[in-house]
This record gives structure tokens, sequence and C-alpha cells, in this order.
């Protein structure tokens, strides 16, 4: 299916899901997991599906016979094991974007602007699309889901940096605001302007502020004066306010390193909301206690937890990116 000129309905996240996607690491080197191994991060995976699985199906996607042998030792009967190639884990970025009323918007993945370059990353989107049952709506232009928040209302959050970088698609923000209209059926696309220091995906905006109801943007503050964000975070509070949101704010992992010294993308907005569940990427931080208990402020309905997800940050991300969430579909 090509492009039509239905105007898609984006669900948040908070809605009723069908089902999570998850991919499990399943290539044992240095490039993708550099300093862990892949037990580590399977561990951390394997925990967070346990808690997501109590409230709706997870289907786990694993890229060799060895890597799902692992999963279903790991994850045992709670989800579904889907064998299919894949480059790396980070399904909000390569996975399709599922519409409420029965679409999987499919988008060019060309490595995070040609950082990381895997073979079936571009096309690991259709296998799932494919498996849902759903029709792909193909774009061709370069797009990740974790550069994007909805709102289910027709409001985007994104970041100039990475959806105007020109290792993307080279785009203005007036050609990439009329894109993203057009795809998503949205109203209004609102703009922050950078990310998190050391994020390789150059900005994604589900490190940054997550809607967290129609008109409620959850950020980060400074967990400490050593936090590499802490300009960053007021300024990214007070853009939201200015465009009309209303802003709920927690303390920031802070200062998290690699073993050689570099700044890592850790974040709490990396955090998942499912049926049942919301979780939390857990990295040791300070003031983790606090964050976890703005969040269970905020969705007092579901089980609020935090996981750990040191080793999955090393391999670039966390919880939120590996995942990408199947609604439940209007004609159901």
């Amino acid at each position: 299916m090509t492009k039509t000129d239905v105007k898609f309905k984006i669900p948040a996240e908070w809605e009723p899901q069908s089902c999570l996607w998850v991919g499990w690491p399943s290539h044992n080197d240095d490039d993708r997991w550099p300093g862990v191994t892949l037990l580590n991060a399977r561990q951390e995976i394997a925990a967070m599906i346990s808690v997501v699985a109590v409230g709706e199906p997870v289907k786990v996607l694993a890229c060799t016979e060895e890597a799902a042998a692992s999963a279903r030792v790991m994850v045992g009967d709670v989800a579904e094991i889907v064998v299919a190639e894949f480059g790396d884990v980070w399904m909000r970025d390569t996975g399709p974007i599922f519409t409420r009323d029965g679409y999987a918007l499919r988008f060019g993945h060309n490595g995070w602007g040609g950082k990381y370059l895997y073979d079936n990353d571009d096309t690991i989107g259709d296998i799932i699309a494919e498996r849902s049952g759903k029709g792909a709506v193909k774009y061709d232009y370069i797009l990740e889901g974790g550069a994007l928040d909805h709102n289910g209302k027709g409001a985007i959050l994104t970041t100039r940096q990475c959806v105007l970088n020109e290792n993307r698609n080279g785009w203005d923000e007036e050609t990439a605001t009329q894109a993203l209209k057009d795809a998503f059926g949205a109203q209004r696309i609102c703009w922050l302007d950078q990310g998190l220091r050391g994020d390789h995906t150059d900005g994604h905006v589900d490190n940054l502020a997550r809607f967290v109801g129609e008109n409620t943007v959850l950020c980060q503050t400074a967990c400490n004066v050593e936090d590499p964000n802490a300009a960053l975070y007021e300024e990214t509070a007070q853009a939201l306010r200015e465009m009309g949101f209303d802003v709920v704010e927690m303390p920031s992992p802070g200062l998290i390193t690699d073993e050689d010294g570099n700044v890592m993308p850790a974040s709490y907005m990396n955090f998942i909301i499912t049926n049942g569940a919301v979780v939390m990427p857990s990295y040791g931080a300070l003031r983790e206690d606090e964050a976890l208990l703005v969040l269970k402020g905020l969705f007092p309905d579901r089980k609020v937890v935090s996981v750990s997800s040191r080793a999955v940050l090393t391999g670039g991300g966390s919880f939120h990116c590996i995942t990408q969430q199947e609604p439940v579909y209007d004609e159901e």
C-alpha cells in the first residue's frame, strides 16, 4: 500500500494496547554491546517483560536461533518468541508506528544518520507489519519512532536537532512540519531544540520529554550540580510552558558515564507505558526513588516500577527504545 489521503489516528501510549513488541539482544559483538555481555542486557529485558506481560501480550523479536532459545529460557511462557532478521534491538526506531485505525506506518531508516548501518534494520518494520496483519503505508523519507511523542489528540513533540538534521532528510522546519502533519494527521508539531548530551540518535525526544496526558508533559530537572544536561532541562521546561503545556518535572539520573568516561544518554524519560504497568529504567543513580514517586503519581491506575537498564543503556538506549506498542484498533 502507498500513502493515501487517510488522516491516520495515532494513539497516545497510555491508550489500550493489543501487544508490545520487544527487541531481544541477538548479536554478540562490541559494536552493538560494548563492555557488556549479552547475558547482562538479556537479563534486564527479561525482567522488564515479566512486569509487562501480566497486563498484555508480549512479542519478543530474536534474530537468530541461539537468541530465540535464550529468550525462551529467560522469558518462559509469558511471551511469544518471533524469529526475524534485524540489525539491532531498537524497535522503537526501526519498527512501524501503528495507527488506531489499523495501519502500520513505515519510514525509511539510514542507521541514525549513517552512524550505525546494520543489515535488515531497514526491513524489520515490514516483517512486524506483516505479522500484525495490518496494512503497511510507506513513506520515502527517514524517520525514527523515538524522534516523536504523541498525545493521541493530534499533537507531536519532537526536536530540531534530530528531525532537521542534515544527516536525515535535509529538511527545513516548514517542510518537516508539513510532512509530519501529513503522515500522522497531526494538527500541531511542538519543536524543542536539543536532545541529551551523548545521545547517538541526535537528540530523540523520548529521552527528553514525554506526554503523560493530553496537555501534560513530563520532563527532568538536574539531579545535582554535576548533571551534564542541567541547562537543557531548564530550557526544555520553559519552552514547554511557553507552548501552553502543563509541565511536570522529576529528577534526572544525573551524570552517567561509560567505561571510558564518556557521558551516556541516561534518562528516566525512556520509560514505557503499558496496559497494566509503567516501567522506568534504573541506572542505580541518586534520587531515583523521587523520580519513581512522580511517575506513580501520574499513573495511579498502573503498577509503576523501576527495572535495571544499565546494560541496555551501554548498547545505546533503554526500554522505550527497544519496544513498540501495537494499539487496540477501532474495529476491535
